[in-house]
């Protein structure tokens, strides 16, 4: 566990995890049952934005479970790891559940962040892999041209 973090988890597991999900709960769901399977002895916390969502996750085997704004905000502080969609550093993705307040203290957290490039909550991420600066400027260009050609600017 990094230096400075004073809890450790339920069972004496040594690493807390956040797993952050909105709506039905499915890529949280997914994501606590591959980290479970991998890390079985990392505590997994759950942190829904809504209770569909935290009862998917711990029925995928999260040790705990906690839902809606204070539980995320204030879990940060006591987290080692997040991780979600990339959606959840955004105000107001997954429809509006996730609120300013949430993403603020996601983001504003010193805490590692693990996060999935799901093209939703209006972030299109255009590449990540290592490559240099100038490939990634030419996909975020290439981006830009589908979105106007969706849109027929």
């Amino acid at each position: 566990m990094p230096k400075g973090h004073a809890e450790i988890g339920k069972a004496g597991k040594e690493m807390n995890i956040a797993v952050i999900d909105g709506q039905g709960g499915g890529i949280g769901r997914a994501i606590v049952e591959k980290v479970k399977k991998a890390f079985p002895q990392v505590n997994v916390i759950a942190l829904g934005t809504n209770s569909a969502a935290t009862g998917q996750m711990l029925k995928a085997g999260a040790d705990e479970g906690a839902t809606g704004e204070n539980a995320i905000v204030h879990n940060m502080k006591h987290v080692d790891v997040v991780m979600g969609v990339i959606g959840i550093l955004n105000a107001n993705s997954m429809m509006g559940e996730l609120t300013p307040a949430m993403s603020t203290a996601i983001g504003g957290s010193h805490t590692y962040k693990i996060l999935l490039p799901i093209n939703r909550c209006h972030i299109h991420v255009v590449s990540v892999a290592d490559v240099p600066l100038g490939e990634h400027i030419d996909n975020a260009v290439v981006a830009l041209q589908e979105y106007m050609a969706d849109r027929q600017v």
